[in-house]
């Protein structure tokens, strides 16, 4: 069903832009360009509805049906379990504290296990020491 409105939708798509650029605009004429008639209405004279003015509508009525429709078939398969920062708390709520009792020498993998930290998951860094700087020699005087 979503493979269906997803190509129909890629035809009105390439269908509304092909009409839009095959028409002209309202005030393309050269009184148009200096001013003319065009300048006393908001925007511009109106005309009679040409055949490419109504598959406007229509492309974009069709459009506009098929994005919503797609909007909710997507919302609708998603699975809906709240927000973003409520799935985050849950998955820092749910990861079991490790304990340090790691079996060496068994042939399994696994090794010494991390400790858990109080923030959740970040790891206490501690950084060498900075060497003692030592002050710069003082430029030779030559005279």
């Amino acid at each position: 069903m979503t493979i269906l409105f997803t190509f129909i939708h890629v035809i009105v798509c390439l269908f509304l832009i092909i009409v839009v650029l095959l028409q002209s605009g309202k005030a393309a004429d050269l009184a148009g360009a200096f001013g003319g008639m065009g300048s006393q209405t908001a925007f511009g004279p109106r005309g009679s509805a040409t055949l490419l003015s109504k598959a406007t509508t229509l492309a974009a009525a069709i459009f506009m049906i098929t994005s919503l429709t797609l909007a909710i078939l997507a919302t609708k398969g998603a699975a809906s379990s709240g927000s973003v920062l409520e799935r985050q708390k849950a998955s820092t709520k749910s990861a079991p504290a490790q304990s340090g009792t790691g079996q060496s020498g068994t042939g399994k993998t696994g090794g010494a296990a991390i400790p858990a930290t109080p923030q959740g998951n970040t790891i206490p860094v501690t950084l060498p020491p900075k060497p003692a700087e030592q002050p710069a020699p003082a430029p030779a005087n030559k005279k």
